[in-house]
């Protein structure tokens, strides 16, 4: 078994991350090209605790080493199913994913959590511009080889499949910052756009 972790924080509020985050895979992501498609299979809002609930099927496609392709029957494409919760409440994003590819031979679980990063504590008692907003990330994921055999064999699944996992992982960040910078950046055009057109109006 491996174990993959990663934490960060981003330059941007919960509610930008969320938002964006249904458009993490969009064209403006020239960095996670390997997922090819994103199908909503369910979405649903729980009318008592309105955390929106929401089931995804992810298609990918990767090369893999070649003495590892015989165990994989030679295709590159994959399934990932995902799972995640929006709760508005306490302002969180949870997404479970698990791989449907391959599920006999690897088992990959993954969690990954947004949530506001704590404010850091101001020095001056005089500072009077706002401390911008920041959202925390947290990502666990475990990766365990079901294949039988060899224990070479699991052991160098299992490395391959982390350092595959944390290659896409730095990918991923860096393409969802991408997202985030662009959606500020085109929707602080539009905002002003509309401003314009308000004061024309008067």
């Amino acid at each position: 078994m491996k174990m993959f972790e990663s934490t960060y924080e981003l330059d941007y509020s919960w509610d930008e991350v969320s938002t964006n985050n249904w458009r993490k895979y969009c064209p403006w992501n020239d960095k996670s090209t390997h997922v090819l498609a994103v199908d909503t299979l369910n979405r649903h809002v729980d009318p008592q605790t309105g955390i929106l609930r929401t089931e995804r099927l992810i298609t990918c496609k990767q090369s893999a080493p070649k003495w590892l392709q015989p165990f994989l029957g030679g295709t590159e494409y994959s399934h990932v199913y995902e799972t995640s919760y929006v709760n508005p409440a306490t302002k969180t994003v949870t997404m479970c994913s698990t791989n449907m590819t391959w599920a006999d031979l690897l088992s990959v679980r993954e969690t990954v959590v947004y949530r506001p990063a704590p404010s850091p504590k101001s020095n001056s008692a005089s500072q009077s511009s706002p401390i911008p907003e920041r959202t925390k990330f947290e990502q666990h994921a475990q990766i365990t080889a079901l294949c039988g055999g060899w224990q070479k064999v699991r052991n160098g699944i299992e490395q391959f499949t982390l350092e595959r996992f944390g290659q896409n992982a730095m990918k991923g960040k860096e393409g969802f910052e991408r997202v985030l910078e662009m959606s500020r950046e085109v929707f602080g055009e539009e905002r002003e756009r509309r401003r314009r057109e308000e004061q024309l109006k008067l």
